[in-house]
């Protein structure tokens, strides 16, 4: 196995999410920064801090030039950065030495770096945001449609009470609304350019440097921070926060399915699977077990992520060379999760069959709790518990069912309401319209 699934021909289909994955190359990087070299020269330009000459020629020079990523790795190796390797390559690609001096005047390269990324993050953000409301229509359109589709809801992988597959289905949809509006701050707090110079004062730019930061800003659509974050990690930090919130639900989603399609279970059909290498029945839960594995990998590298937010003094070399090994891994981890679950979303189908099985099987011990609550108006609560539960255990050794045997013991008492499966569905239909309703309103919002 190559030393990362992500890049691994085997494991592609797998793991890796193409349109994600461009976006993390070292040529999308290198051009990233020289886009940023650029508009930086530009700003300068404008506000005379180097000759408008020179602004245009590198500018112009920055969305044309190729630079080779091979050809940075030794410097590299010795800087811990790329970008004084990418200066001086940018400078011999010019071929215009008096302009080419002032290429990354009064800059560092964090701030080419992280500006960079940030250009790059913002489009990631952008598929995640698209995604993600691909995923909740779909995950709405399902829950609409099994809305009073009645399932047996399991606590402590028991068997509990009757809810309705839309339920099921609007509880791994509901929290992803909210990850889409938390995502507004997020985007809001991390997508700013980084021109701080080289200890976040910007004094090689004099007293033109905040402006020069401004018009650097808007030169690249993203934010003004109006000062420097170079060791303030508080927004990459909440955006990989963001990220786990989110695997979590997916993974949350596909520990459900993988439960749902389990041999003897079968209440859901995935439309899609596995095979075996030797057994020629199995339908394996790829996708959901993919949702669980990657959710997993992302909750891992936060941890990482969050260590990281401890850098040192006004710049700490090892703590930002951990995010570069940890955040690309987790965008693209969270990009093919996404995907997946919106497939399965499209995909999932329940099996009515079996879902009426684990409602009842012949006893209908799931309405001991309605049975109880029904007693308890004629008695207090903890002995209509008490007599529920000697009933259940009656229930099991007579192989008799529990309505039947409440009949007998008490006749003069209706009780069918105690018994009658959409009642006590509860708010489960409801709860499932709710979210389909919320799903409609979040797109049009969107759109």
């Amino acid at each position: 196995m190559s030393t990362s699934p992500f890049e691994s021909a085997i494991f592609s289909e797998l793991f890796r999410d193409a349109e994600v994955g461009k976006l993390f190359t070292d040529s999308a990087e290198i051009r990233a920064m020289l886009l940023v070299e650029g508009a930086l020269a530009k700003a300068q330009g404008a506000l005379g801090v180097i000759p408008e000459t020179a602004a245009a020629a590198i500018n112009g020079a920055a969305m044309e030039v190729i630079i080779d990523p091979a050809g940075l790795a030794a410097q590299t190796g010795r800087s811990a950065v790329p970008v004084p390797a990418l200066v001086a390559a940018f400078r011999e690609a010019m071929q215009a030495p008096d302009h080419a001096k002032f290429i990354h005047f009064g800059a560092t390269s964090q701030d080419i770096m992280e500006t960079g990324q940030n250009l790059r993050l913002r489009q990631v953000i952008n598929i995640f945001s698209q995604r993600l409301n691909t995923l909740v229509q779909s995950l709405g359109n399902l829950a609409k449609a099994h809305a009073e589709t009645p399932i047996a809801a399991r606590t402590y992988s028991q068997i509990a009470t009757p809810t309705s597959f839309g339920a099921i289905v609007a509880s791994w949809g509901n929290p992803h609304l909210r990850h889409i509006e938390r995502l507004v701050l997020v985007k809001e707090n991390l997508l700013q350019v980084s021109l701080s110079g080289a200890a976040g004062t910007l004094s090689a730019m004099g007293p033109k440097g905040p402006e020069v930061r401004a018009e650097l800003a808007a030169g690249l659509g993203l934010a003004d921070p109006c000062g420097s974050w170079h060791s303030q990690r508080d927004s990459v930090a909440a955006f990989a926060a963001w990220m786990t919130l989110v695997a979590g639900s997916l993974g949350k989603m596909g520990e459900d399915l993988i439960l749902l399609t389990q041999s003897g279970v079968n209440e859901v059909d995935l439309g899609i699977g596995g095979g075996s290498s030797t057994m020629p029945q199995k339908n394996n839960p790829v996708e959901p077990s993919v949702l669980v594995a990657l959710a997993n990998f992302v909750m891992a590298q936060n941890s990482a992520m969050q260590s990281a937010t401890l850098h040192r003094q006004q710049r700490d070399g090892a703590a930002w060379m951990l995010e570069w090994m940890v955040l690309p891994q987790m965008c693209m981890a969270l990009a093919r999760m996404i995907n997946v679950a919106t497939n399965l979303a499209k995909t999932v189908s329940p099996n009515a069959h079996n879902m009426s099985v684990g409602i009842d099987d012949g006893l209908g011990l799931i309405f001991a709790e309605s049975l109880s609550f029904c007693l308890a108006e004629t008695m207090p609560r903890p002995d209509a518990q008490n007599e529920v539960k000697a009933l259940c255990i009656l229930a099991k050794q007579t192989q008799t069912s529990l309505q039947k045997l409440a009949a007998e013991k008490w006749p003069a008492l209706n009780l069918e309401s105690a018994f009658d499966l959409q009642r006590q569905m509860g708010t489960a239909p409801s709860e499932a319209l709710v979210f389909a309703q919320a799903t409609r309103q979040t797109s049009q919002k969107n759109t």
